[in-house]
């Protein structure tokens, strides 16, 4: 890998914005920040990447799927323990589709993921048996990209699977925690911001 960069913005739909199925407070905030490092990446000839959450209607991550169980509940999967979401990010939805002020149309690549029904996947580089790829790793090395930055939603569940993946990949890693919003759910965003610190993560801004 070269010096080559590349700028990840994750899971900027309106799905984690105020008024989605699984709203992050906040979450449309970032987008003027997320354009603003877009048009910078652009500009210094850099690669832009979407991630977009892209769940096919049954999806087993949704508790609509698991009679008894409430959102934000927990199962246990073949590749281990589950977080149960509300229906979101359904393919072809509203809800699935870009923040409509997003800069997208510059993207090189926009990534979908999430779309396997019996495999969830936070991370932009892997499902969550942290086997299956989603192609982003081969992507970037095809562009010679040795650093990546990441931006989007929501800090403590996309944004740091896939920022962990990025630096066990070996990946010189930055998150712009300005550009981000979270969750928090028992925890997570400490919990996270920790594990990304403790990877050598570089962390931008306050969470």
């Amino acid at each position: 890998m070269t010096n080559n960069k590349a700028l990840l913005v994750i899971d900027v739909q309106n799905d984690f914005c105020p008024g989605g199925a699984l709203a992050v407070a906040g979450g449309d905030s970032i987008v003027p920040f997320v354009n603003h490092a877009i048009t910078n990446a652009g500009q210094a000839s850099e690669l832009v990447i979407l991630s977009q959450d892209w769940h096919p209607a049954n999806h087993s991550s949704f508790a609509s799927q698991h009679e008894g169980q409430g959102p934000f509940s927990t199962v246990t999967m073949p590749y281990g323990p589950q977080t149960l979401w509300p229906d979101h990010c359904v393919q072809g939805s509203a809800g699935a589709a870009f923040h409509p002020n997003l800069l997208s149309d510059t993207a090189q690549l926009i990534l979908r993921k999430g779309t396997n029904p019996a495999l969830d996947s936070y991370s932009a580089f892997f499902e969550n048996d942290h086997q299956t790829t989603t192609g982003l790793h081969g992507y970037l090395q095809a562009h010679q990209v040795g650093a990546v930055a990441l931006v989007g939603l929501a800090t403590d569940y996309c944004v740091a699977y896939s920022a962990l993946d990025a630096a066990r990949l070996g990946y010189e890693v930055t998150v712009d925690l300005r550009g981000c919003r979270a969750i928090d759910l028992d925890g997570s965003l400490a919990s996270q911001l920790s594990a990304m610190k403790q990877a050598g993560i570089t962390l931008i801004g306050d969470a």
